[in-house]
């Protein structure tokens, strides 16, 4: 890890990533957002969810972004980016994330938080999988902090689910 990367303010980051949560709710769409910061702190990407218009169960904010950035940038760059997210990435993002290289991940909302808030709501069936330990299956490290600020996370599905 670089030392700029290490320098990076995760909770001013973090903040940046449930500001694009809030415009997805605000839009009508899941409350969650992701974004990607470079090893100097430059944001190369950010990303609603895409669950709406096409009911895109796949649509996760963090697996599209990293969709978007390996088609973007090299492993060898994105080992050196961390994805913010507003909430913990489930193994479907987790995998996408590894995938691509990504060096670190930082998240608000823990997964299993995550899944009180959500109950058996058919839009997202949540699993309680850490990102961790898919992370922890691979063949190469991927930093995990979080999760970090998670009663502001938590804020941003309050109400939602119930109302979904």
């Amino acid at each position: 890890m670089t030392d700029a990367l290490a320098a990076l303010d995760h909770e001013h980051y973090l903040r940046l990533a449930f500001q694009v949560a809030r415009r997805a709710l605000d839009a009508g769409g899941h409350p969650f957002g992701a974004l990607l910061a470079g090893p100097d702190g430059e944001i190369l990407m950010e990303q609603e969810n895409a669950f709406l218009p096409d009911h895109d169960m796949t649509g996760h904010a963090e697996r599209v972004l990293m969709t978007r950035a390996s088609m973007t940038w090299s492993p060898d760059v994105l080992a050196g980016c961390t994805l913010y997210t507003s909430a913990e990435p489930c193994a479907m993002c987790a995998g996408a994330a590894y995938w691509t290289g990504l060096g670190r991940v930082v998240y608000g909302l823990s997964e299993k938080r995550l899944k009180a808030l959500t109950g058996d709501h058919p839009e997202n069936p949540t699993l309680d999988l850490p990102c961790r330990r898919v992370f922890d299956s691979g063949q190469r490290p991927v930093e995990v902090i979080g999760p970090l600020l998670e009663d502001e996370a938590a804020a941003l599905h309050e109400h939602f689910w119930s109302q979904a």
